[in-house]
């Protein structure tokens, strides 16, 4: 990679930074989908009755067989979790009994992901021969497109994910994209097509 590439790629993950700031701070996207309980000491109570220390994901109702189940039992497990979801309450639990939020750390790591993410795409358009300003911010969305896509809508469709927090999801994460492709189209304008070997 170029220093010129490389320094698209630093800009580019700092502008969707800057992005992934105002859409969780500025703008409702942040919150898109999200609720919270009516009695929340009620329910926190029960959770560390039930659940004590055991941190984990927890998907409801239980489909598990037991570890030496047949094919069948398996099967049987699953039918009988759908038709649960079908007359009962279903969804996934993230618990942690204590969780100590390091404001500062979580901002980095936040940071460093979508640094990642800008250099990761920036690298990947500047091994093609792409040459239009327009071609190489195409290229970028389309990746952000992909990404967004990867998880977001597996999770809607499988564990039922609300609609509109998966359309703003997919939407911070695209128009992040979208960023750092804008700066990279700018920097590397003038960039010599990639040479052909033969």
């Amino acid at each position: 990679m170029t220093t010129r590439a490389f320094l698209a790629a630093i800009l580019g993950g700092i502008a969707m930074f800057i992005w992934s700031f105002i859409a969780h701070d500025l703008l409702p996207l942040g919150e898109a989908g999200m609720r919270e309980f009516k009695d929340e000491a009620a329910m926190l109570d029960a959770l560390k009755t039930n659940l004590g220390d055991a941190r984990g994901l927890y998907h409801f109702p239980g489909h598990k067989a037991g570890p030496n189940a047949t094919r069948q039992e398996k099967s049987d497990a699953i039918k009988r979790a759908m038709e649960k979801a079908a007359s009962g309450p279903s969804g996934m639990l993230l618990y942690h009994p204590t969780r100590e939020f390091t404001f500062g750390k979580l901002l980095g790591i936040e940071f460093a992901t979508e640094l990642l993410e800008a250099i990761l795409v920036v690298f990947l358009l500047t091994q093609t021969r792409i040459e239009s300003f327009g071609g190489r911010i195409g290229f970028v969305l389309v990746t952000g497109i992909l990404a967004a896509i990867t998880t977001n809508i597996p999770y809607w469709n499988w564990y039922g994910f609300p609609s509109n927090y998966t359309a703003a999801y997919m939407s911070i994460e695209i128009i992040g994209f979208l960023c750092v492709g804008l700066v990279a189209a700018l920097l590397l304008k003038n960039r010599p097509p990639a040479s052909t070997t033969s």
